[in-house]
């Protein structure tokens, strides 16, 4: 282990629970190898499925506990927060609708949540959220797992090292081909359809993601927008292709593209950013690479944990340079993160300051976003500001 992110002797695992993710549910066997790569957690809980017999089937494969294999969220709250060996943090992997219940749910009871993005259905439902986590005093993670990449945190810190001076323009984008035709399926089915969406298609899906990398990288705030936002496939409810013009504060200008209909491109996350003094470029599909440009000098490729690389790459790597860190590592990286927070919560100390990981007013920024670019677009792509974030 190169970041040395493994359980050491003396420390017990963490419990999680899940909601959601059940049988023939990506994004539940993603969060679950992500919790288990460091093994730092351990699933003992969950309420896998809005239907108890695909639950408890979705149990006994997982190999829980019959006793907690729940038929609902709120009577897993309840019950896992009345347990000495009770869950310590949980993971809701459900589509959009249905962030907002659980997660508030599982915060009353003093659980910390570990949350899917986007961070809910609607900017209300984000309000009332970040209200309750306030309440609450628990640890509430966002997976933006992109965050997580090891060369996404080295352009991160060359940006707040002031290499490429202030910043003038950034280029994101986000996009797919698998939703260009029609599709049948239950992936297919919940994303397009705007009452679990919210009313953000792409925007929603993808487009959170675009938007949050650009900022957490460039430690810029986006302050206004005009969107423009297309359904091409006919009969299609929601957006499957938006453009997205944004200025940001200190007078960086930027532009988001994020597209579900864009044949060629499988997972094409991209980002660009350009300074006064500099520019970095960096691609999620080959995620172990970031350019380094100097102006008037020779382009540079820096690689994970290979030479010229600094300490908050290197923290989040895992195997020598050449050998290839991407997806599942990155998620990892954001359930090591919380766990290392979790740990520092309960031994009542301070979280360290190198830690770091999308919390639930990303979610909200995430939300303010969404809404941004629909009433944009909705008024002939006018430019727009931001709603008040305040819960």
């Amino acid at each position: 282990m190169v970041g040395g992110k493994s359980l050491s002797g003396h420390e017990e695992k963490i419990r999680l629970g899940m909601v959601g993710g059940g049988v023939d549910a990506f994004i539940g066997d993603v969060h679950r190898i992500a919790s288990r790569l460091d093994d730092h957690y351990v699933l003992v809980a969950g309420a896998l499925s809005s239907t108890p017999e695909r639950a408890q089937q979705s149990g006994a494969a997982l190999g829980l506990d019959p006793d907690r294999v729940y038929d609902s969220y709120e009577h897993m709250a309840k019950a896992e927060a009345a347990r000495p060996d009770g869950i310590e943090a949980v993971a809701i992997v459900t589509p959009n609708h249905m962030h907002e219940g659980p997660a508030s749910a599982f915060l009353r009871q003093g659980i910390h949540v570990i949350c899917d993005k986007p961070l809910t259905a609607t900017i209300e439902e984000a309000r009332a959220l970040a209200a309750e986590a306030e309440r609450s005093g628990a640890l509430f993670v966002l997976t933006h797992n992109y965050t997580g990449y090891p060369m996404v945190r080295e352009a991160r810190a060359m940006i707040a090292d002031g290499l490429l001076g202030p910043l003038r323009v950034v280029q994101v984008s986000y996009a797919q081909d698998w939703l260009t035709e029609e599709v049948e399926s239950k992936q297919a089915a919940w994303r397009t359809n705007p009452a679990m969406t919210g009313g953000g298609g792409a925007i929603g899906d993808i487009g959170t993601h675009a938007f949050n990398l650009s900022q957490f990288v460039t430690g810029l705030e986006v302050q206004g927008l005009s969107a423009d936002l297309q359904s091409f496939v006919p009969g299609r409810r929601v957006d499957d292709n938006a453009h997205v013009m944004m200025c940001y504060g200190g007078g960086a200008r930027g532009m988001l593209w994020c597209s579900h209909v864009a044949p060629g491109n499988e997972n094409g996350l991209k980002l660009q950013v350009y300074g006064v003094k500099g520019g970095l470029e960096w691609a999620q599909e080959e995620p172990n690479k970031l350019w380094y440009t100097p102006f008037g000098e020779p382009k540079r490729l820096l690689t994970r944990n290979g030479a010229g690389t600094g300490a908050a790459s290197l923290r989040l790597s895992r195997v020598p340079a050449g050998h290839p860190e991407g997806y599942l590592e990155g998620f990892a990286n954001i359930y090591f993160e919380a766990a290392t927070a979790i740990r520092a919560k309960k031994a009542g100390k301070p979280v360290p300051q190198d830690v770091v990981y999308p919390t639930i007013w990303d979610g909200l920024a995430g939300m303010a976003f969404i809404d941004a670019c629909v009433r944009s677009s909705s008024n002939n792509s006018a430019w727009v500001q931001f709603v008040d974030l305040t819960p």
